[in-house]
């Protein structure tokens, strides 16, 4: 019998080609699309000379296609779509002149397009799309007259598309979306394409108006060009687009703010099919009116409109769009009531309305909305209870209405129904009474936040089946009670808060079991005992207990007291022998005791002449360890500022001195805290400039119990490190209150930049830093910054010395892990190009709030590589959120601020993309490629005349 037919498609066969496969040699056709196949296709397919169809789509073959494939002279269609196929797409596919179809997308090809293709004259449908194709569309693809579907979005794609891609008039379906493409496409479309039905550019760097040609494509059925640069106002004639049921134009910059911008919508009422219409993240403004919703079609399933300027009430019509699956107007300037035409949107599983200027209640008719999966109601201005009809809604996984005015208790049996909740945020409103108990019903709770309310009442025992939480912040409420020891059970939590609360008693030692823990925030309660000393409680960054006045014990860092020792029980009278052996006993330690005061007078002497001899060479006042245990209160916790690589440093008041200053007590055991020491009184007893941290004196002495003691007296600087602004990483701080605009950080660069071209070319002896981080950048009342923390520091004359030492080398390699210059691995010597690394490093993290150790970065990604990538299209996907143009709040002014704010955005990006270069620049692998300080501060200076205009 001969075969000419195989079809075993949608089953689940599994196993693997076999080559005895190539034996049925009249095989016309092969169809095995989705029945788990895996393993190579076998090169005995070469033997099917009579092969027209070869269909393995949907299965988990690998490898790369077989040479022996071109042999099969009568392939007319080749579908191997959804696989794991690896390789380069072969350039031999250009000889099979019969092929009309070809789909190899969603595999892992790689390389570019082979220009090949063009030769296949009668190729119709063409996809490549999802795969790892890089490189340009080649021009020979304009040869492809006859093609009328061509897919290859989803690569890496660049550069433009070529003239002679004009050329495919036949086209019907075009997707070149999510690629790295740019030029002026969209004005050629309409002339180039007039059979177009489905068009798809979306995700890439186009640029042009929208052209009103647009609506000549009658046939028009699909057009996605969301995340481009497309410009300016959108024609009132879309009507004319009688087929049309997907226009989605998001993340442009659509429209100019104006009350005309959205007059487009009144002519969409013609476009009767429409099913998705998406024109969130533009510029249109204008009022909201009941006509421009209302004669939307209703056949309408996905309406986002979120992130412009939209202003008005949602209108009442906005209930006759009853096929609604997701509504999206977050981020606008809308006003009034919720309607309660809402709750006829029976179908709507996506509700988005936050930040915007709503009031009143949440209407009980959204318990109607029994769909609902994801409601987001944040930062507006309701208020009253949350309705009890939202139990109705039982799909729900995400509620957000934090930010608004809302009151009462958060009622049980609400959210206990609604098993499937993921994300409950009600944080910054006004909840009264304690935490519903039947939250515990939530078995894939994530995310509870629930701060700054009015929450009281203790932590319910039922929270602690809520095994699935990660985040779980109460800060600032009125709690009370121990902490539960079930928290310790909640072992996936990654954020703990519960501070500025009233619990008391003792931290549960349960607490030590968390694994996965970052933030753990008790401070600003009354818990008293000993601190636990395992688990998350030794890493003194993960922990905050500051603000808890009888705490005790703990890791040394935290500069807690002892905890009491119990008292010794009575002693029994001692017999005459045993008086003896104590007489003799007490013999030995009086001489002991007068051999040991003469040794610590000695010691003292000494270290009284090393305080002078400082305080001489320097011009220091002179001041002892008495004055700064006075100062600091002890050294005591409340006065803690940080700890650092070699010490710890208190807040204090000198007599000496009419202003708070920094008191750095150095950690002797340490090693390399004495030289610390040593270096940086040398380094900053001999420079003096406005942005380096002031030394006010020094102290070398003992302390009480007659230990070493070594301390550095700064300038006390109100605002923290640049650290504590970029990472909010220090909570007893008012520094954390304030978020640190462009400008800011622009200055903040200039400030160290001055400090490191005084230090590298114009302080007497030439000093490198050897340690330029965030924490080691202080700022003042003013917002000045000031470099410090001179403990590596080097002076250069002495490095260059010492450089063909081993031992001068190695001692050298000294630095913080992410800001170190990778030259450094190779034992290379100080230089002021380890400064601009470093500098260009800290750059970067200002411009992207990630610290070049973060857990995103490894070996295949850097911190560099991460900036570099993204300069400059993609700027606005590294950049730290904290720097976009904030939303304006008074009303009156609410027009003229965002007109300006839309001129002052495009600057903004520009300014931000400069000050990233500049941080990529410094950071350069090879020294001397690295971007010199001089020019560093004349490119901030260009930056900072641009933002000051």
């Amino acid at each position: 019998m001969r075969v000419s037919a195989l079809q075993l498609q949608n089953q689940y066969w599994g196993g693997t080609l076999s080559p005895s496969l190539g034996n049925l040699t009249f095989l016309k056709e092969i169809n095995l699309t989705s029945i788990n196949l895996h393993g190579e296709i076998p090169r005995e397919v070469g033997h099917l000379k009579r092969l027209q169809i070869l269909d393995l789509r949907k299965n988990n073959l690998h490898g790369q296609l077989p040479i022996e494939i071109i042999n099969c002279s009568s392939l007319q269609v080749i579908r191997l779509s959804q696989n794991n196929l690896t390789g380069k797409v072969p350039s031999w596919f250009g000889s099979m002149i019969k092929l009309f179809q070809l789909a190899l997308s969603s595999n892992s090809f790689v390389g570019g397009i082979p220009p090949s293709l063009g030769n296949l004259s009668s190729l119709e449908k063409l996809t490549l799309a999802y795969n790892h194709l890089e490189g340009t569309i080649p021009p020979a693809l304009g040869r492809l007259s006859n093609l009328i579907l061509l897919s290859l979005g989803g690569n890496n794609l660049s550069g433009q598309v070529p003239p002679s891609f004009y050329n495919l008039s036949n086209i019907q379906i075009l997707s070149i979306a999510v690629n790295q493409l740019v030029g002026n496409l969209l004005l050629n479309i309409p002339m180039a394409f007039p059979n177009l039905q489905k068009f798809a550019c979306g995700m890439n760097q186009f640029t042009s108006t929208f052209p009103s040609a647009i609506t000549n494509l009658s046939e028009l059925q699909v057009f996605d060009i969301e995340k481009n640069d497309f410009h300016g106002p959108i024609p009132p004639t879309l009507g004319s687009l009688h087929k049309l049921h997907h226009f989605d134009i998001g993340n442009n910059r659509f429209g100019s703010g104006r009350a005309d911008d959205l007059d487009f919508f009144s002519s969409l009422k013609n476009c009767t099919q429409l099913q998705v219409l998406g024109i969130h993240q533009n510029y249109f403004g204008g009022v909201l009116t009941e006509d421009l919703i209302a004669n939307l079609s209703s056949n309408l399933v996905w309406l986002t409109m979120g992130s412009n300027q939209i202003s008005g009430r949602i209108p009442d019509g906005i209930g006759k769009l009853i096929n609604l699956a997701a509504l999206g107007m977050e981020g606008n300037s809308l006003e009034g009531t919720i309607p309660y035409s809402i709750g006829k949107l029976k179908n709507l599983v996506e509700l988005n309305l936050q930040l915007n200027y709503l009031f009143g209640n949440i209407p009980l008719v959204i318990g109607n909305l029994t769909m609902l999966s994801l409601v987001d109601l944040g930062s507006n201005k309701f208020e009253g209870v949350i309705p009890f009809t939202l139990a109705n809604c039982t799909k729900m996984q995400r509620f957000y209405a934090d930010s608004n005015n809302l009151s009462g208790n958060i009622p049980n049996q609400l959210f206990g129904y609604q098993q499937g909740l993921i994300e409950l945020t009600l944080y910054s409103n006004s909840f009264t009474g304690p935490i519903p108990f039947d939250l515990g019903n939530l078995n894939h709770l994530s995310i509870l936040h629930l701060q700054d309310n009015k929450l009281i009442g203790e932590i319910p025992m039922e929270l602690s089946a809520c095994s699935a939480l990660t985040e779980l912040i109460l800060e600032r409420n009125l709690f009370n009670g121990s902490i539960p020891s079930f928290l310790g059970s909640l072992l996936s939590l990654e954020i703990l808060d519960i501070s500025n609360n009233n619990f008391s008693n003792t931290i549960p030692h349960e607490l030590v079991n968390f694994t996965l823990l970052s933030t753990l925030n008790l401070s600003f309660n009354n818990l008293s005992g000993e601190v636990p000393i395992g688990g998350v409680f030794k890493n003194i960054t993960a922990i905050s207990l500051t603000g808890n006045k009888h705490l005790c014990g703990g890791i040394p860092q935290l500069n807690f007291p002892p905890c009491p020792v119990l008292p010794l029980h009575k002693k029994h009278k001692r017999s005459i022998k045993k008086r003896v052996i104590l007489s003799i006993a007490f013999g030995g330690v009086l001489i002991t005791f007068v051999t040991l005061m003469s040794i610590y007078l000695l010691k003292k002497k000494a270290n009284m002449s090393s305080t002078t001899s400082l305080a001489l060479q320097y011009g220091y006042v002179k001041v002892s360890y008495g004055e700064l245990h006075q100062a600091t209160n002890g050294f005591s916790s409340s006065n803690l500022l940080g700890t650092g690589s070699f010490g710890t440093v208190y807040r204090g008041i000198l007599v000496h001195f009419e202003r708070p200053v920094a008191v750095k007590v150095l950690n002797l055991q340490t090693r390399g805290a004495s030289k610390s020491f040593v270096a940086e009184c040398k380094a900053l007893g001999k420079i003096k400039h406005r942005n380096l941290l002031s030394i006010l004196t020094c102290c070398s002495s003992v302390d009480y119990k007659g230990n070493d003691f070594k301390a550095i007296v700064f300038d006390f600087m109100s605002n923290g490190s640049l650290e504590t602004l970029l990472h909010n990483n220090a909570e007893d701080n008012e520094a954390t209150n304030l978020s640190l605009n462009l400008i800011q950080r622009v200055n903040i660069a200039l400030d160290v930049a001055f400090a490191l071209d005084y230090l590298h070319n114009d302080s007497l002896e030439g000093v490198v830093h050897c340690d330029i981080k965030p924490s080691n950048v202080l700022l003042d009342d003013n917002m000045v910054a000031h470099l410090g923390d001179f403990g590596l520091a080097r002076l250069i004359h002495d490095a260059a010395s010492h450089s063909s030492s081993n031992q001068a080398r190695s001692s050298a390699i000294k630095g913080t892990i992410g800001y170190i210059p990778p030259e450094y691995g190779a034992g290379a010597s100080v230089s002021i190009e380890e400064d601009m690394y470093s500098y260009g490093i800290l750059l970067l993290e200002m411009i992207t709030g990630k610290k070049p150790t973060d857990s995103m970065f490894g070996e295949d990604l850097s911190l560099h590589m991460f900036c570099n990538m993204a300069i400059p299209e993609r700027i606005n996907e590294i950049v730290d959120s904290r720097l976009l143009i904030p939303r304006p709040v008074d009303a009156q002014e609410r027009g003229r601020v965002r007109r300006q704010q839309n001129m002052e955005e495009k600057l903004s990006e520009e300014c931000v993309a400069s000050f990233a270069r500049i941080g990529v620049a410094c950071s350069q692998k090879i020294p001397n490629e690295r971007m010199s300080i001089k020019d560093v501060i004349s490119e901030l200076h260009a930056i900072k005349q641009k933002l000051s205009c």
